[in-house]
């Protein structure tokens, strides 16, 4: 009988390093064009100084910003889970849930390379 593998090979856990430096590149580059909205650095916006934009943008110009520090926070909160996991492949643990103790299939880990948790606890936590 085949034993149950513990964690993942460093072959896999370094195909693994390379899914989640590619995707915090991209989240790194997405929060920064986020913030630069958020504090008026971006250049491609339109002429603020005429008078029809300023009153069509005064009001949504608030609620725009709310949305962007959302999404702003959000990417971060990605961009902390994916340095975490950089941690866990460093320590070897990657790839093993924290409640089971088990692996995450490869599947998971790849469509969300930052889970701790199978997709069987974190179903079953939603279901509570």
């Amino acid at each position: 009988m085949e034993q149950e593998k513990t964690r993942y090979t460093d072959e896999e856990l370094e195909e693994f390093r390379t899914l989640i430096n590619e995707k915090l590149a991209v989240a790194q580059s997405d929060y920064e064009k986020t913030m630069d909205r958020i504090m008026g650095r971006d250049t491609n916006e339109l002429d603020e100084t005429a008078p029809t934009y300023h009153a069509l943008e005064e009001g949504s110009e608030t609620q725009s910003k709310e949305q962007l520090m959302a999404m702003a926070m959000r990417q971060q909160k990605f961009i902390t889970g994916l340095k975490a996991a950089l941690v866990r492949i460093d320590n070897k643990t990657y790839g093993i849930c924290r409640e089971t103790g088990k692996l995450i299939p490869k599947e998971r880990l790849r469509a969300v390379p930052h889970a701790t948790l199978s997709i069987e606890v974190k179903n079953d936590r939603k279901r509570r």
